[in-house]
């Protein structure tokens, strides 16, 4: 499978909500964050200076991440996932090491994301990516047992 990383575009709104939906609802509940997040893009990731990245092969949408602006100038690393077909297959690498270079290039000092630890590879990844643990802080989601960053 040839995957190229692209930058979102509002052509790929749709697709972002449903490959983020799907994984939320396999392991738990679609928060109302999600929803609020996942209905505008554009308005809670992309105005707000963050970024998208949608993973293609060919036409269809098979993986994405964002990046969300941070009140330290780091990026919080958000709704990533790869689909089902495609796991297992480096993109989530790929994905992860897109916003590593993008954190680096825009000078962030850090990339931080909220995870739950039954996402065992989710976190292998963040870990392998150089992530580290961070003590538990207040989170938007209920889901939210583990938090990390990435010394940029």
């Amino acid at each position: 499978m040839t995957v190229e990383i692209v930058e979102f575009d509002d052509g790929h709104a749709a697709a972002f909500k449903a490959l983020n939906e799907a994984w939320i609802a396999k392991h738990f509940t679609l928060e109302a964050k999600d929803s609020e997040v996942l209905d505008d893009p554009n308005g809670k990731i992309i105005a707000k200076g963050g970024r998208i990245f949608m993973a293609m092969a060919g036409a269809a949408p098979v993986g994405c991440v964002a990046l969300i602006p941070m009140s330290d100038g780091g990026y919080e690393v958000a709704k990533m996932t790869v689909s089902e077909a495609a796991r297992g297959t480096g993109l989530g690498r790929a994905l992860m090491q897109r916003c590593i270079e993008a954190g680096r290039a825009a000078g962030a000092p850090r990339l931080f994301l909220e995870t739950n630890s039954r996402l065992g590879p989710a976190r292998r990844l963040y870990l392998a990516a150089g992530f580290k643990d961070l003590p538990p802080e207040p989170s938007e989601y209920a889901r939210c047992d583990t938090w990390m960053e990435l010394k940029l």
